[in-house]
């Protein structure tokens, strides 16, 4: 049988209780001072998210560190999509593009458009590239180093504070169009954080840092 554990987020993105590694670490990558540790039941996860972290907070620094100086354990899949934006300003010129990792051939490009931010742009990539993969059957993963669009695909909202202007109309009709492809498809496609520190910067970088 299977060792299910749950993990309690209580300083995070999202705070609450989350049954998958994968879902913690949307919660607590790029969060300072994020606040977490895992259960091996339900009850005590639930017990542990009514308390208050602090008495826990040996257990957490400790489990904290422990992540924060291992090494990322699975290699670079060779046979995926990486994907990213740029903005010219905040807002300005933005644009974001979809590479094949194995051989670093550019497989989309938009943009730039007027009045836009890098937040937009990386989620909007992701979409782009979720929806590509799926049109031709592809069974690709993606690769994104943006933590903000990786929670924005997964509660299906681009949760941009963005002012709706004239200028960045195109970039709002996108938007919707992008939520209402995530409310209305289904798919298998794993999308996983490009780890920067070990790999260096993601293929679909514009390269302008």
């Amino acid at each position: 049988m299977a060792n299910f554990k749950y993990y309690v987020v209580w300083e995070g993105h999202v705070p609450g209780i989350y049954e998958t590694w994968e879902d913690c670490q949307l919660q607590i990558n790029g969060y300072k001072g994020a606040k977490y540790k895992s259960f091996n039941s339900k009850e005590q996860a639930i017990e542990a998210y009514r308390s208050s972290h602090k008495d826990y907070v040996g257990i957490i620094n400790a489990v904290a560190k422990a992540i924060n100086s291992a090494p990322v354990e699975h290699p670079i899949i060779k046979e995926s999509l990486a994907v990213d934006a740029a903005c010219s300003g905040n807002p300005g010129k933005m644009e974001y593009r979809g590479v094949y990792v194995a051989n670093n051939t550019e497989v989309f490009r938009i943009g730039p458009l007027e009045d836009g931010t890098n937040n937009i742009g990386e989620f909007l990539a992701i979409v782009h590239g979720l929806a590509l993969l799926k049109q031709r059957g592809l069974n690709l993963p993606i690769y994104t180093d943006s933590v903000n669009a990786m929670l924005w695909v997964k509660n299906k909202k681009c949760n941009t504070k963005l002012e709706h202007t004239d200028r960045n109309d195109k970039i709002f009709e996108m938007i919707e169009r992008a939520e209402n492809w995530l409310k209305t498809n289904t798919f298998t496609t794993k999308i996983y954080k490009w780890e920067t520190k070990q790999w260096g910067e993601i293929p679909a970088d514009f390269g302008r840092k």
